[in-house]
């Protein structure tokens, strides 16, 4: 697997460079050897961020971890990322079978017995509003995404809201 690191409001040091490698040189095993990781570190105030992006046969596995120290964030982003794949290895392998993904030393945690299953359906009219209405309702809610009718575009979209306190636009692409 090749890693390309690059560093955003920092530079990134051997030392760093190093590490990123070392940690994410664990999971290599279960890519094959053209498989490319994008991580990108940055510092913004007094949080150390990591964002790990591993792009294969269509797919995409990704993780961001935030800590007050950049050698933890790393830690942790390669656990969640080895959580990842470990939870859903049986799902992988049945979708990427002959992919750039070696199963054979992907250790499955995932339980039959213990799937995740839809256990609420929520219905509700979907009223045409502007992006900003959606805003408000999605704030008045309290929750962190709303499903709502665009009035300019009249297609389904998703606000959300973001970890940096912005908010985010899912649209339909045709």
């Amino acid at each position: 697997m090749r890693i390309i690191t690059s560093g955003k409001n920092m530079e990134v040091t051997d030392a760093l460079r190093d590490t990123v490698e070392r940690k994410l040189g664990k999971l290599s095993k279960l890519f094959q050897k053209d498989t490319e990781a994008q991580v990108t570190l940055n510092v913004e105030k007094n949080r150390h961020i990591i964002e790990i992006t591993i792009p294969f046969d269509g797919a995409v596995l990704r993780c961001e971890e935030c800590t007050d120290d950049m050698y933890t964030s790393i830690d942790k982003a390669v656990d969640k990322l080895e959580r990842q794949i470990n939870k859903h290895k049986t799902k992988l392998e049945k979708r990427f079978r002959g992919s750039k993904l070696i199963f054979e030393n992907i250790v499955s945690t995932e339980n039959d017995d213990e799937k995740p299953r839809v256990v609420k359906t929520k219905r509700f009219a979907m009223k045409p509003m502007p992006v900003e209405e959606a805003i408000l309702q999605m704030e008045l809610l309290g929750h962190n995404f709303f499903v709502f009718s665009n009035g300019d575009t009249e297609e389904v979209n998703v606000i959300y809201k973001r970890k940096d306190g912005n908010y985010g636009l899912i649209e339909p692409e045709f």
